[in-house]
């Protein structure tokens, strides 16, 4: 078989906005097992986004953009029902930021030779393909971004938004999570930047450019998402998955009580996860647990037991057609920054 007999049916995306989930749900409001989990999930979602000083951050692990949702998240900020990102460098650059620049991921099986796709330069994640030489053409994209901006380190925030405004620019396909949380500001933070696409583009940018180059402050993501946390002081967490982004983002509590802030714990929280809790992980523990640690509260917290591209859709349509979103607050985060960058 040749290459393009492996790349050949591309992934769809869903759109949450065509498909109304809002009569299966309150249908699972009386069944039991994962059914009324993900009905008590999606109401609590929607309360965060009825609640009128909530800020809501969405917190991105896994592989669900490559495999379909990656216009779901765009709609959830094009529709204001997420104020912040906290996402694996995969996610945004590998996945979101690829197919923003005019590839694509596509349809395949987890029963084929991979000695062949590799010799093919083909990237498998379970049963999606990547084009591995596309996939360089990105590294060497985010590589063109950083040898144009200023020597000095970035949070990843402020790079993703550079990588926000090339796309405004060039772009092939409009309406990626990126380009839609640039134009709407909704910060996207990527604590492990490095461990994606971006990563090899970085190091040949630093490899051109040894004594003065970009680079990537993971401690000053911290801290400007620390203040988002102060500035909206009430907020509520939708994690997929688990791991960096969902400890990076529950951690904002403990850091602005070190910085001599007030805030409460996260008073909403939904995870939808495959994770085992019996190791003491599951993606950096159940939220009942994080509780001890004086990160989410018990009121409003559900923790979903799914794959998430089978759940994540019906709980996102469901928010939707609800429509509470259309009478929320746009908080627009990314000013807070610009702001105080100005004030300097």
């Amino acid at each position: 078989m040749k290459k393009k007999d492996y790349l050949k049916s591309k992934v769809d995306h869903i759109d949450i906005t065509a498909i109304n989930s809002l009569d299966i749900i309150e249908a699972m409001k009386g069944m039991s097992f994962t059914a009324r989990d993900l009905a008590i999930a999606s109401d609590i979602y929607d309360r965060m986004l009825r609640d009128r000083k909530c800020a809501v951050i969405l917190t991105l692990a896994g592989s669900t953009s490559a495999a379909g949702c990656m216009k779901l998240y765009a709609d959830l900020v094009k529709y204001n029902m997420v104020d912040a990102i906290v996402a694996t460098g995969a996610a945004i650059v590998d996945m979101d930021f690829l197919e923003a620049l005019g590839f694509r991921h596509y349809q395949g099986t987890p029963w084929v030779d991979d000695n062949e796709l590799r010799r093919l330069y083909i990237d498998r994640i379970y049963d999606t393909f990547i084009d591995e030489e596309e996939l360089q053409l990105c590294d060497m994209t985010v590589k063109k971004i950083a040898d144009r901006l200023p020597p000095k380190p970035y949070s990843s925030r402020e790079f993703i938004l550079e990588m926000g405004k090339y796309l405004k620019a060039h772009a092939k396909k409009k309406g990626s999570l990126i380009e839609t949380a640039c134009d709407h500001g909704v910060p996207i933070f990527c604590p492990a930047f490095s461990d994606s696409s971006a990563g090899f583009g970085l190091v040949l940018h630093q490899s051109k450019h040894s004594k003065k180059h970009v680079s990537i402050d993971s401690v000053k993501d911290f801290r400007e998402l620390t203040m988002i946390k102060i500035a909206a002081k009430t907020t509520g967490l939708l994690m997929i998955g688990g791991g960096v982004p969902k400890n990076f983002a529950q951690d904002t509590v403990i850091c602005a009580e070190l910085l001599g802030e007030k805030v409460p714990m996260h008073k909403y929280a939904v995870q939808i996860t495959v994770a085992d809790v019996r190791d003491g992980a599951c993606s950096s523990s159940t939220l009942r647990e994080a509780s001890s640690w004086g990160k989410v509260d018990t009121v409003y917290e559900q923790m979903v037991f799914a794959e998430a591209t089978s759940v994540l859709p019906l709980l996102a349509s469901y928010a939707y057609h609800k429509g509470s979103w259309k009478k929320r607050r746009h908080w627009n985060f990314t000013n807070l920054f610009e702001t105080r960058r100005k004030m300097r």
